[in-house]
């Protein structure tokens, strides 16, 4: 879930902050750095992931337009919880954890928003673990599917992601990926095609990330 800051608070907290501009590929951050400044995304796409001790790689989330990135570790001044890389080029704001802690002081309602922005995440964070111990890999496949529907497809509801990619979302092999696909494919239920896919029956994708319950 990505949900944007209100035009009112993102104006106050970054109020007097110039743009930053990265490349594609850039890591904004890496997972276990120190938690030096909150950003916040003008234009572009980042992802999120987690890396395992074992290096494997999980993706948490995308973050698009006025989301925020790296709140966790500014509110506990803990280390980034996550790795942010740009997977297209993107513009941010961002300002410094004293600036930050200041302008919640002198701004409570956002401080009100951000908590309620984090209880949000816990309770996605929460499905997504009951998804994992509850659905088949089917379902969570069409789950994910209808979220990048909803942020990344373009006007001709193409998504721009690889098989290995959407893999990580999920937890699971490309080659179970790639055999989910082809099945849907044939049924005429995707498009897919090197490095992006596109649903073509939303209503069959629905009904798959939601099985009913004997």
């Amino acid at each position: 879930m990505s949900v944007r800051l209100p035009d009112n608070h993102f104006a106050r907290l970054f109020e007097g902050c110039k743009i930053e501009r990265y490349a594609a590929g850039t890591n904004l951050f890496m997972q276990e750095d120190p938690s030096d400044r909150l950003y916040a995304v003008v234009s572009g796409r980042v992802e999120i992931s987690i890396y395992l001790r074992s290096g494997r790689k999980l993706v948490a989330n995308i973050e698009t337009e006025q989301n925020l990135l790296g709140e966790i570790g500014m509110l506990d001044g803990g280390p980034r919880s996550a790795t942010a890389t740009c997977i297209t080029d993107c513009e941010f704001m961002s300002i410094s954890r004293g600036r930050f802690l200041s302008r919640l002081t002198a701004h409570p309602d956002i401080a009100t928003f951000l908590i309620a922005l984090l209880c949000r995440r816990i309770r996605r964070l929460s499905g997504e673990l009951g998804d994992q111990a509850t659905l088949n890999i089917e379902a969570r496949l069409a789950k994910r599917i209808l979220f990048l529907n909803s942020i990344m497809a373009g006007t001709d509801g193409w998504i721009s992601i690889s098989q290995a990619d959407l893999a990580e979302y999920l937890g699971a092999t490309r080659e179970s990926v790639n055999k989910i696909l082809k099945e849907w494919q044939r049924e005429h239920i995707v498009e897919s095609r090197r490095g992006a896919l596109r649903p073509l029956a939303a209503d069959e994708i629905y009904a798959i990330a939601n099985p009913v319950s004997d």
